[in-house]
């Protein structure tokens, strides 16, 4: 649980006290548009995580090293892969970070669909607005990720186990008192928070404000972050029944931006029946982060998803 803060902590922090006149009125919704609205969204939710490149299809999450990395099925490669031809080829990896790959003779590797005899790889963390480099292997395919200057080989298929077998989500019950619509108290500047990893990362992120309300009687406060410039607030959040009754690393949620902006005192809406697993619940090839202490509120969050009941780690 976290408590509120005395005024002159506050006043400290630089947090601008927020009055009830300052902050926009959000539209109630009736019982049953919640419900849809919930609805619709797990619709969209199972739909994305079962997509043939969805997080179910991942098999592989492969370290590179410096240097040439010979990559296939075959235990004589470098890199095993779960899925592909023995001997697909080589990954390179540079010490400036440049990357590329030549395909072994025969393989069918393609690179972004096109048969190539070598070509640069751009990870995730240099695509841009776009997309990083893909190979495509038969069903499987690879990306290159970047974590913290360390680089690896994600690899998908759409044959994966864990998307064949998927055993479906399980959640609770809708709850309308769980959209609960919290003050929005923003931060000038904007405070570091850092964001652990299941990897050992740990990542420094920019939290623009806060996200303050009332349960059971009680006050907590949630820390967000952007993603990206401009996009919705992500909370990485845990709660008592983590580890129970939900996944114990944290759950995902994200809310829409107040109406005013982030930098602005304002609403915004914590949907907890949205609060959702993150991929590392369903595979054991991701990287996910983890809720840190800050966010992790001292009262059940009995909504969103449940433990997947297919996870063996």
């Amino acid at each position: 649980m976290i408590r509120r803060a005395p005024l002159a902590v506050a006043l400290l922090l630089g947090v601008p006290l927020v009055h009830a006149a300052d902050v926009p009125v959000v539209p109630t919704l009736s019982a049953q548009d919640v419900t849809r609205e919930v609805e619709h969204w797990r619709q969209g939710r199972l739909q994305s995580l079962t997509a043939p490149d969805g997080w179910l299809s991942l098999i592989g999450l492969e370290w590179l090293h410096e240097g040439v990395n010979r990559v296939g099925h075959a235990a004589d490669n470098d890199i095993v892969l779960a899925a592909g031809p023995d001997h697909l080829g080589t990954v390179t990896l540079g010490k400036d970070g440049a990357l590329s790959f030549a395909p072994a003779g025969g393989s069918g590797a393609t690179v972004d669909g096109k048969t190539v005899t070598s070509a640069p790889l751009i990870d995730d963390m240099h695509a841009g607005a776009g997309n990083p480099t893909t190979v495509q292997f038969g069903t499987a395919s690879f990306y290159v990720i970047d974590r913290d200057g360390r680089k690896a080989l994600r690899v998908k298929d759409t044959e994966a186990p864990t998307r064949r077998h998927f055993l479906g989500i399980d959640s609770f019950p809708i709850d309308p008192s769980w959209r609960i619509v919290a003050k929005w108290v923003p931060f000038d500047p904007p405070h570091k928070l850092e964001i652990g990893s299941v990897i050992g990362t740990i990542d420094a992120v920019d939290v623009p404000g806060k996200a303050v309300f009332e349960r059971d009687g009680k006050t907590f406060e949630l820390l967000p972050y952007q993603e990206e410039p401009g996009g919705e607030l992500f909370f990485v959040i845990a709660d008592r029944t983590s580890g129970k009754e939900t996944y114990g690393a944290a759950r995902f949620l994200y809310a829409a931006l107040p109406a005013g902006g982030v930098k602005q005192p304002g609403s915004v809406v914590l949907d907890f029946n949205r609060a959702y697993n993150p991929p590392c619940a369903f595979t054991p090839f991701a990287t996910c982060p983890l809720a840190p202490p800050e966010n992790r509120l001292d009262i059940a969050v009995t909504a969103g998803e449940k433990k997947y009941a297919g996870s063996h780690h």
